[in-house]
């Protein structure tokens, strides 16, 4: 056996963590889930380490809030530097913020609205470019250009809110004289913007490089002072990967990734001709798969033991473990759940032959290909019941993480090779929206902190994961290459469990006919070629029709949501 990627380390987890410093959405929506709401129980984490993607996320937050604190502090330091003239560029700035976003809004509107917000939109632009040539230093002629537009176009909104005592207001403002003239402090402003962008390319330079980020201890995220955020990051890493997964009802297998047409086999238990049959479990059907499964690591025969060591075909990394799924009732703290190895091994012993509803015993199968973003995950359970023994195998396909992410060493190397004149156009054209992005920040931090503090949170009772970090960064796509590999882990898996309970049977003296042909995928459904003397059915609301010779199943096709 090769070992697979460590999580910690994985391409998959380092663009995840990438990912909460490129998009704000991203970012929030993890803190939301394992910080805020730390009484949810973690999701699995397949190929990824949910806890150091937290960590980051947080990084990013205090970074961000850092940079929006110094960028809010000139905004609001200009006024009285500039003599309240820096006022007319405030103004146009929030506006034009507005405008942008409220039309990003409007794509889905009527004909009539999208007009209006596109004149709308031009109107605002002019108005923050007039107001901006009014700061040309050293040149009369253009500062007086800005001023006579600015004049213009504030005419109509003046006329619109004429009932305002404009200049009551004005008057009762005691600006001090102007100390600096107006184009300072937008150019101090247009520099904290450009190095902010900066910051994003020096840490994919450091930290998150693929030759620093397998080393945890160089990554500042680790460097967690805060105590709620170390108690819920160990909460997290103990969870995560634990064999043990606490779940929700409305989706059990959260965190797996998207459901690729799973099946259900019944097939009635009949004595073979001349032998007394044994009685088949659980576990006796179990630990006849298993084996068969993890063969799958073992390369073909090369012709040397140095030959088939350069085999990289992931199988060889493929895991094989057992996991219990328990909903969350009854628990009163997350810390009570039975994570550790003794409490565990009670929960299986109990749940393999049970075959409850709420309790079950699955043996998970996991394939990790593409450096971790490809995670393909098989669930399968046996349970006998009333002479008759039921296979339900459950595939679970992980696509790759969001093209966005995975391009974030493209973006930063872009950006760091860039001419200085494109860094200060791209620094210049994202100041005016500084200042509402600045105070939205601020806004967003202050609310998660009073969701923190009135929520009650953490005397909650525990609930199941209401999203899982993998799936939330998830792609909708992926490449031609990546679903034959995922056809083809899924197909030498599903070959090596029908054999195993084929085997099971027969070690127990019970007819194996049904299992002498192959089961085989045939158009997004299963279906087996021979089975004789036995009843299949497959999927819900399926059917079986039996005669001497031959016994085929049919059932509603399942198909990969």
């Amino acid at each position: 056996m090769r070992s697979p990627v460590r999580p910690e380390a994985s391409e998959a987890c380092r663009y995840l963590c990438a990912g909460t410093h490129l998009d704000k959405r991203f970012r929030d929506t993890v803190i939301n889930e394992l910080y805020v709401h730390e009484e949810r129980f973690a999701a699995p984490s397949f190929g990824i380490d949910a806890a150091r993607v937290l960590a980051h996320a947080l990084l990013a937050r205090r970074l961000e809030l850092r940079w929006a604190l110094a960028i809010l502090a000139v905004w609001v330091a200009a006024l009285p530097l500039t003599g309240g003239e820096f006022l007319w560029i405030m103004l146009p700035s929030l506006l034009f913020t507005a405008v942008s976003r409220t039309r990003r809004r409007l794509r889905r509107a009527s004909p009539l609205l999208r007009a209006l917000g596109t004149v709308l939109r031009w109107y605002v632009t002019l108005m923050l470019v007039a107001a901006m040539l009014t700061m040309f230093p050293f040149w009369d002629e253009a500062r007086q250009l800005g001023s006579g537009l600015l004049g213009l176009l504030l005419h109509p909104p003046a006329m619109l809110f004429s009932f305002v005592p404009w200049r009551e207001l004005s008057a009762w403002i005691d600006w001090p004289d102007p100390l600096v003239p107006l184009y300072v402090p937008f150019l101090v402003i247009a520099v904290l913007v450009g190095l902010r962008q900066g910051g994003f390319a020096r840490l994919m330079d450091g930290p998150l490089s693929a030759a620093h980020f397998p080393d945890p201890t160089v990554d500042p995220a680790e460097a967690v002072r805060d105590g709620r955020a170390r108690r819920l990051l160990a909460l997290v890493r103990r969870e995560q990967h634990s064999p043990l997964a606490i779940y929700d009802s409305a989706d059990p297998f959260r965190g797996a990734g998207e459901p690729y047409e799973p099946w259900t086999l019944t097939v009635e238990l009949r004595p073979r001709a001349g032998h007394q049959p044994e009685p088949v479990d659980n576990r006796a059907a179990l630990e006849r798969v298993r084996p068969l499964v993890e063969a799958l690591r073992t390369p073909s025969p090369h012709g040397s033991p140095r030959a088939a060591e350069v085999v990289r075909d992931r199988l060889r990394e493929l895991e094989v473990d057992e996991c219990v799924f328990l909903p969350p009732d009854g628990l009163r703290r997350r810390e009570e759940a039975p994570y550790d190895a003794e409490r565990f091994a009670v929960q299986r012993r109990e749940a393999i032959e049970e075959g409850g509803e709420a309790r079950r015993h699955f043996l998970r199968i996991r394939v990790g290909g593409w450096e971790g973003e490809l995670m393909v995950t098989v669930y399968v359970r046996v349970h006998t019941q009333g002479g008759m023994l039921m296979l339900e195998v459950a595939p679970y396909v992980l696509l790759p993480v969001l093209r966005e992410f995975r391009d974030a060493d493209r973006t930063a190397h872009r950006y760091v090779h860039n001419s200085a004149f494109s860094k200060a156009v791209r620094a210049l054209t994202r100041t005016p929206s500084s200042l509402a992005g600045s105070v939205a920040l601020l806004g967003g931090w202050s609310g998660s902190g009073w969701n923190v503090a009135v929520e009650g949170n953490r005397g909650a009772l525990p609930e199941g994961p209401a999203l899982a970090v993998r799936e939330l960064g998830a792609s909708d796509e992926a490449s031609l290459f990546e679903w034959m590999d995922v056809r083809r882990y899924l197909q030498s898996i599903q070959e090596r469990v029908g054999e195993g309970v084929k085997h099971a049977l027969y070690d127990a003296g019970w007819q194996t006919a049904a299992f002498e042909q192959k089961i085989v995928n045939v158009s997004g459904g299963v279906y087996i070629e021979s089975a004789r003397n036995s009843a299949f059915g497959f999927g819900e609301r399926s059917t079986a029709v039996t005669d001497n010779n031959t016994n085929r199943g049919t059932g509603n096709e399942q198909r990969r949501q």
